[in-house]
């Protein structure tokens, strides 16, 4: 079986590389160190496809280190025991760079048996990551490494290596490649910043066309129908996935809803309907709320049909919702409210119940003022009197305070009329 195109063209040196100028750029810190020659232990994490390994392999090549890679999916501490032993070996005399791909995947057992080799400095470890590191890398580890975060590509650059890729296959195949405009800009943007994945695209367009008269046409409805959905990056249980879902939330509570249709659109493409409905009712009671109540069953509505619809029309009642949201004033009132009403609760800041408010029928014979004396406010003007709710040791406790919108000022005018 061949090579992939992406292995193929993987860059040789730093300058060969696309993207990361924010870390390999002339005179940036990663550059720096590298030409130093002085290899910290290092963690790179960012998405798949933008350059980790390759600059791992070009720093083993650079620094003249015997590079060993492994993948945290298959290895395990027997394998980071081979790679010590190596170090007798002429191999490896300037030291040994293991780099660790997926580290996430070691466990808390394993990444500890890497730290007593790179702490003796017996190796120099370079580990990469998809996740957040600070959430899977074992603290020690993380302590003793300097993380570098990768970003994905844009479509510039990754134009660069769309055409590198073109002109690969045609030197390699001896063909002529006859290429429709708007395939190497729909490509260098479909691909979401991983340059392997775009260099797969190239690959699979060449392929798939057929050579006439010595002259391969690659059009633009081929190129699209190859990288169909390849623009996603996403995970149930991965960064991209919390990411895509707060920034749908944030979007909606910053009233922009070009940015709340947009996530609501990623969402809905990967098939993740239960994440759209669920935040979109969090969003409509949290930062909507007391602002426009009638918001609540009208999203419920729109849920509800949504998911009784299925995709792809769910997408209608959703679309409406969401824009809804963003257009209503915003409120979160009775957020603030509930959440230090719970924390009174959870550090029992409470007390006993008044005992005009007891579920009581009777007395004690211990009790020597018998009953209850509560009042009972429809009997009162305004359906409203003066009597205390909250237990003694909190009764001046303020948890609701009115917002700035027409609905709750108009609540307040109201109720300041009455209380008077």
């Amino acid at each position: 079986m061949s090579e992939p195109l992406a292995n193929r063209l993987r860059p040789k040196t730093i300058d060969e590389m696309i993207g990361q100028s924010h870390l390999i750029g002339k005179g940036k810190p990663l550059r720096n160190i590298i030409n130093s020659g002085e290899l910290p232990n290092m963690v790179f994490y960012g998405p798949p496809g933008t350059g980790k390994t390759t600059l791992a392999e070009i720093i083993a090549k650079q620094t003249d280190r015997y590079f060993v890679k492994l993948n945290g999916t298959t290895a395990g501490t027997g394998d980071i025991k081979d790679v010590v032993a190596a170090l007798d070996s002429l191999m490896a005399a300037n030291g040994i760079l293991l780099y660790l791909d997926e580290i996430q995947y070691f466990n808390k057992k394993q990444q500890q048996t890497l730290l007593e080799y790179i702490e003796n400095g017996q190796i120099t470890l370079i580990a990469s990551t998809t996740e957040n590191p600070y959430f899977y890398v074992y603290s020690a580890i993380l302590s003793r490494s300097n993380v570098f975060e990768f970003k994905s590509v844009t479509p510039d650059d990754i134009s660069i290596a769309v055409k590198r890729g073109f002109d690969k296959m045609s030197s390699e195949r001896n063909e002529k490649y006859d290429i429709e405009n708007g395939v190497i800009e729909h490509i260098s943007t479909a691909c979401a910043g991983d340059v392997r994945k775009s260099l797969n695209s190239v690959e699979l367009c060449v392929l798939s066309t057929e050579l006439i008269d010595g002259v391969k046409k690659i059009n633009l409805e081929n190129a699209k129908a190859l990288t169909q959905k390849s623009a996603l990056r996403y995970d149930k249980d991965a960064d991209e996935h919390y990411d895509i879902i707060s920034a749908f939330q944030k979007s909606m509570r910053g009233s922009d809803p070009n940015a709340a249709v947009h996530y609501l659109a990623r969402l809905l493409e990967v098939g993740d309907l239960p994440s759209a409905c669920r935040r979109l009712m969090v969003c409509a009671s949290e930062d909507v709320g007391l602002a426009y109540p009638q918001i609540i069953p009208i999203v419920k509505a729109a849920v509800d049909a949504a998911l009784m619809l299925g995709l792809p029309e769910a997408r209608i009642p959703l679309a409406d919702a969401v824009i809804l949201v963003c257009n209503c004033p915003k409120s979160n009132s009775a957020y603030e409210a509930i959440n230090t009403a719970m924390d009174d609760v959870k550090n029992g800041r409470t007390g006993p119940i008044p005992r005009q408010l007891q579920n009581k029928h009777f007395d004690g014979e211990d009790n020597q003022n018998k009953g209850q004396f509560y009042k009972y406010a429809h009997s009162f003007p305004g359906h409203w009197v003066d009597q205390q709710y909250l237990p003694d040791a909190i009764k001046e406790k303020k948890y609701y305070e009115f917002g700035d919108n027409k609905n709750e000022q108009a609540a307040k005018e109201y109720w300041s009329k009455i209380k008077k």
